[in-house]
């Protein structure tokens, strides 16, 4: 079903540029909102007719499960807002914001429903059972599953966390309305009610998926760590140009999906053409905005023609993940006289190491100067601000 709607309606829209990312959702939107009030429409009508007042409230359920769709479909259109005087890298966040506005909305129904299954342990009342119950159980339970794939499919298309979140409040209302539907047969054949106890169960539930979806919307608004494929294959994309003998202090800004900009250190040699090298990285820069990613690269010098400098910087690379691992250097330049050789270079530090920028110096300066007694380091401490590509 998904497929054809896709192939019906989306045929020839991409899915990678913001123009047809908005599409895409918006088109998700109208779908959810549809089949909420379509279910809304026959609740309402079998509960009335049906005198029962338990399918009625899921009715306005569905009702408010729309307003999530809405939120969605609201977050896609204001990310779709081009750039202005006021906001020059876009409107992408706007889709975060929606993602954790139905976040918000799935913590809440969790807690109220919590909250009402606990007044129900309390004061309990026997639930509604007949044909008409389980025939609107059955199928709301259908076409909420069929909405959590069509979200998580869509999602997935448009890498939207907004889409990913719809999904799960689907996913959440199929287990809710089994919960109750089983919950009103074990206690019509039994006597036993279980209506109150599901209830909170399937609550906390909700309120535990509400919390990840909270967490997962948050963390791009905070400015989470880039994707470990985007930057790899960012590193590789650079590193696979000719005359490129190194990249570092690559880092990457997140203004919303398909808005994305980068930065990155390219090290060249230092007797090349200034010209070529210049060249060269403009159209590294064209490769990467022809992928919708806009890249800024900084072209780093380095010695190459003398073999001392060379072997130095690969010993000194080597040496140093005696520390740890992940460590890296780069820029390094020496500056010989008569009785010290100043060795400058930078050093990238992860995040979590647990030594601070002067023992770390001083940690680096013993080992080098072991090796080339006349050394003495001048080390600049870099962050990391992705993950460690070695």
């Amino acid at each position: 079903m998904t497929e054809w709607l896709v192939r019906r309606f989306l045929s020839s829209v991409s899915t990678t540029d913001p123009e047809g990312r908005t599409r895409y959702g918006q088109f998700a939107g109208i779908v959810c909102i549809v089949c909420n009030v379509v279910l809304c429409i026959v609740k309402g009508t079998v509960g009335i007719v049906a005198g029962s007042v338990s399918i009625v409230a899921d009715a306005v359920n569905n009702l408010s499960d729309a307003s999530s769709n809405i939120v969605a479909l609201l977050g896609f259109k204001l990310a779709s807002k081009p750039a202005d005087d006021g906001h020059p890298y876009g409107h992408g966040r706007f889709e975060y914001l929606a993602s954790l506005t139905v976040a918000a909305l799935v913590l809440a129904v969790g807690i109220n429903l919590i909250i009402t299954s606990i007044q129900k342990i309390v004061s309990p009342e026997p639930p509604e059972f007949g044909p008409a119950v389980v025939a609107v159980l059955v199928l709301s339970m259908a076409v909420k599953s069929w909405m959590a794939v069509f979200n998580g499919s869509m999602g997935k298309r448009i890498s939207s966390e907004t889409l990913s979140a719809t999904a799960i409040d689907s996913r959440n209302d199929v287990i809710t309305s089994g919960a109750v539907l089983a919950a009103a047969i074990v206690s019509y054949f039994t006597g036993i009610d279980l209506d109150g106890i599901a209830g909170t169960i399937v609550g906390a539930f909700i309120c535990w998926s509400g919390f990840s979806l909270v967490r997962d919307a948050i963390d791009p608004l905070l400015g989470r760590a880039p994707d470990p494929a985007l930057i790899a294959h960012i590193h590789d994309k650079i590193m696979g140009y000719p005359g490129v003998l190194g990249t570092h202090d690559l880092m990457v800004h997140d203004y919303g999906p398909g808005r994305q900009f980068a930065s990155a250190h390219v090290e060249m040699a230092g007797e090349g053409d200034v010209f070529a090298s210049h060249d060269l990285l403009d159209n590294i820069e064209q490769a990467f905005l022809k992928e919708g990613l806009v890249m800024t690269l900084h072209y780093d010098p380095i010695v190459t023609d003398d073999p001392r400098v060379t072997d130095m910087r690969h010993w000194i690379s080597i040496h140093i993940r005696e520390i740890d691992p992940r460590l890296t250097i780069h820029d390094l330049r020496t500056v010989p006289g008569p009785t010290h050789t100043n060795v400058i270079f930078d050093c990238v530090r992860p995040h979590d190491l647990a030594m601070a920028n002067d023992e770390l110096k001083q940690a680096i300066s013993r080992i080098v100067t072991a090796r080339y007694p006349q050394a003495v380091c001048k080390i600049t401490i870099d962050s990391s601000y992705v993950s460690s590509q070695q």
